[in-house]
């Protein structure tokens, strides 16, 4: 394993570092300390072709002034929480609204707008960035000071593992993903249509007017949100489904089976025959298709397209807090958050 590191830009006078950690199979995840954020992930497809397949601006300045939020660390909470409303034993709480009358991802000042402590560690078989940053008391509205660590280690098996760990010193909210797309094409001018989309979930989560969970598990058998079955993203994408036709894509959660021995979710590319499985601790995977064009910044000197990547964000069901039965995204003193998402790479032909 390999670990290297170099100056990528400065931030109000304080250095932000891109680390590289590559394996002995050509695979590599290069992160920044500003965000977490991941800036590429290298890997051959079928005939030894390396690419990056994931999304990224092309400079720091983007980064902060456009916030993408792409292949960051979004919290502390991810996704949206209603009205920026919500309670904990019976104290109310009120955040920054972000997003319409939302808090989304954190808030105005997220964990993708810090710059965190990295620490390095590597061995034979891994190496690994650990990321931590301490969130102060009334970051973004948010109770409590809670002192974050993130670590990304890659394997000589290919697998990018991130686990979250969290302490708090008052109860608060914690519910972390990370915001990482993939086009597994290597090409941002091709979009992931044709790329083809496997879940272990018998249920979506349908969405409000404001991107809202409206407070239901629907059964996708037999619906466009059915990915029981490998198939390609625009058969769903291109659906009649108003819940699709109202976003212009996916942006939906996904309630998962538990990953017992297989993977939760695979995502393939027929062409250069890249795939990447994942496995999640969590509840569900927020899959999002990227549904619209950005003018404001260009990726890898490219306009950003519409359906330029898929989010495959895994996180405890979106609004837990304000929605009963998603899940607990309350974290309390002397209770450790801790949290692992895997994401395995490999090649195959179809």
């Amino acid at each position: 394993m390999d670990v290297t590191k170099k100056v990528f830009g400065y931030l109000e006078g304080q250095e932000v570092r891109e680390y590289t950690l590559t394996n002995s199979q050509g695979v590599s995840l290069s992160a920044l300390s500003y965000g977490a954020i991941v800036t590429q992930i290298m890997t051959p497809d079928k005939d030894g072709k390396q690419a990056n397949i994931t999304l990224n601006v092309d400079s720091l300045s983007d980064m902060v002034d456009h916030r993408p939020f792409y292949g960051a660390v979004i919290g502390r909470v991810a996704g949206r929480i209603a009205e920026g409303q919500y309670s904990i034993d019976g104290q109310p709480y009120s955040l920054p609204q972000n997003e319409g009358k939302s808090t989304l991802h954190g808030g105005f000042e997220g964990l993708d707008r810090k710059i965190w402590a990295v620490q390095t560690v590597q061995n034979e078989e891994a190496a690994s960035l650990i990321f931590e940053y301490t969130s102060p008391e009334g970051e973004s509205g948010f109770s409590g000071t809670v002192k974050i660590q993130v670590t990304y280690t890659l394997t000589e098996a290919n697998e990018w593992i991130i686990d979250y760990r969290a302490t708090t010193d008052k109860p608060t909210l914690f519910n972390p993903t990370n915001h990482v797309y993939f086009n597994l094409t290597g090409d941002v001018r091709t979009s992931i249509l044709d790329h083809e989309l496997q879940l272990n979930s018998p249920y979506f989560v349908p969405l409000n007017d404001q991107n809202i969970p409206l407070g239901e598990w629907v059964k996708s058998q037999g619906t466009p949100f059915d990915f029981s079955q490998s198939k390609p993203l625009k058969e769903a994408v291109g659906s009649d489904d108003e819940q699709i036709k109202a976003r212009s894509g996916l942006d939906h959660p996904f309630v998962l089976n538990s990953g017992g021995q297989g993977h939760q979710g695979k995502l393939f590319d027929p062409v250069s025959g890249r795939t990447v499985t994942f496995t999640t601790d969590r509840n569900s995977v927020v899959i999002f298709t990227h549904n619209a064009e950005v003018d404001d910044f260009t990726l890898f000197n490219e306009p950003v397209r519409q359906y330029a990547g898929i989010a495959l964000e895994t996180q405890t069901l979106p609004d837990a807090v304000n929605q009963e039965g998603f899940g607990d995204t309350v974290i309390r003193p002397g209770q450790d958050f801790t949290s692992r998402t895997l994401y395995s790479f490999s090649c195959e032909s179809h």
